[in-house]
């Protein structure tokens, strides 16, 4: 059969677009070629190829956050189907900034979360709150230790933060969406904040076991991740706690608030044993993504000024680089917990917790806090280091220039941040729809935040 002119143009035509699309693709996947986007276009390849990793990567039967995605392929106890619970929250959020920048459609977006939702109110949990890690498959607790095989009230409260953005986002939508959201707010209002006081210690409490009970015996104290646990406690319209749990417990009644700091960059809470230099770069992103820390104070902390003071010190400690390490530059920055040669470390400033690794969430979930600075961080890591530390769901978790180390590995918990707090940045997205919550509100009023 001889075809007709016109359609064999046609078809060769679409073969030549064919080719130069893909050819364009291969560009985009190859950093080293792509030197002319503009800072934008970089931002918006960064969040959609970390943004991945809660959708295409997404645990199957779920839908939600896989604990580690390893492209090289190991994984420690052959636990690839082990869902994270809090980086499932920060991963929710992540969809969120997905429809929002037209990487998924809106209806999309809609069923990932509608799958989220649904399995997470089926799977075991205890006084409403959900374990560290769950099974995919089935649905059961993981244990993350011996002890921790019930309920982690920090990792629900990451959960939850994330569950609240989605419903303020939905809350106004179709039927079906507004289902949604009546699904979400039930889940929230079922968390027992108030059983997590020991029998109404002014404290909350880590961990409980449904056969260890409160053997775990962490009581939470600031100042660390998990001021969001206190917020949402205060803020709960069920199981609330009072405000003494939050000034006697988390804050120690004063005795969290310091006045110390490096570099001339001023830090009013105490970091543990790193007061000086400030502890790892994730106290100023977890519980901050949904929770809006511009303007927001109380009696112990300007929020703000800060998480910014934290993330310049340790910049500075890198660029200061007193350990010596190979690759530590203005450019190249940022300690916070993550994979380490040893496989996991809560990297810091300081002579004991700063092992030579950087960790590109650091730099990057920081983008609200020091904008020129985690872009010139970006731009090095994806210009200079390449391929090294960049691959299918954005860049890999942490790297060693002094060490030689760049594995292909991902953790949830790092990658959740970079979407968000990015985002956060350029349109202030989950703060808005976090702090839409009349019930955040109404918490933080409860414990003498001002916010507005």
């Amino acid at each position: 059969m001889i075809m007709p002119r016109n359609l064999l143009v046609i078809i060769i035509l679409l073969f030549m677009f064919s080719c130069e699309t893909k050819l364009q693709e291969n560009k985009i996947n190859t950093p080293e070629k792509n030197k002319t986007l503009s800072d934008d276009s970089l931002l918006t390849l960064v969040q959609y190829r970390t943004f991945q990793y809660f959708y295409e990567g997404a645990e199957p039967t779920s839908g939600l956050a896989p604990e580690r995605i390893h492209p090289d392929g190991f994984y420690p106890e052959n636990d690839a189907h082990i869902i994270t619970t809090g980086g499932s929250g920060f991963g929710v959020m992540a969809i969120l900034v997905g429809i929002e920048r037209g990487f998924i459609t809106r209806e999309e977006g809609f069923r990932h979360l509608e799958k989220n939702v649904d399995w997470l109110s089926k799977v075991e949990r205890f006084h409403g709150a959900w374990p560290h890690w769950i099974e995919g498959t089935s649905g059961k607790v993981k244990p993350f230790s011996p002890n921790d095989n019930g309920a982690d009230i920090v990792e629900t409260a990451f959960l939850i933060q994330g569950l609240l953005a989605v419903r303020q986002y939905f809350l106004n939508g179709s039927i079906q969406e507004q289902q949604l959201a009546a699904k979400i707010d039930q889940l929230w209002r079922e968390v027992e904040w108030s059983w997590f006081t020991k029998k109404g210690e002014d404290v909350l409490y880590w961990h409980w076991s449904p056969d260890n009970e409160w053997k775990m015996n962490v009581p939470i104290k600031g100042y660390n991740e998990c001021l969001i646990a206190y917020l949402l406690a205060a803020a709960s319209p069920t199981f609330p706690v009072s405000a003494a749990v939050y000034h006697k417990g988390w804050a120690q009644e004063g005795e969290m608030k310091t006045n110390m700091g490096a570099y001339g960059y001023n830090l009013t809470l105490k970091h543990d044993r790193t007061e000086i230099y400030g502890g790892p770069l994730f106290w100023s992103h977890y519980s901050f993504l949904g929770l809006d820390p511009r303007n927001l104070s109380d009696q112990y902390a300007d929020y703000w000024t800060h998480n910014v003071n934290h993330t310049l010190i340790n910049r500075q400690w890198c660029i200061e680089n007193p350990l010596d390490y190979k690759g530590y530059s203005e450019n190249c920055w940022g300690l916070t917990a993550s994979y380490s040669p040893d496989f996991y470390h809560a990297h810091a400033p300081g002579y004991e917790t700063d092992k030579g690794v950087i960790s590109p969430t650091a730099a990057l979930s920081s983008f609200p806090y020091t904008p020129e600075y985690s872009l010139q961080a970006m731009k090095y890591f994806y210009y200079q280091l390449g391929d090294k530390v960049w691959g299918k769901y954005g860049f890999y978790d942490a790297f060693s220039e002094q060490e030689n180390w760049f594995p292909e590995k991902y953790l949830a918990i790092d990658q959740g941040p970079i979407v968000v707090m990015i985002e956060n940045h350029r349109s202030g997205l989950l703060w808005k729809l976090f702090m839409s919550s009349p019930e955040i509100q109404q918490g933080l009023t409860k414990l003498g935040f001002d916010y507005k």
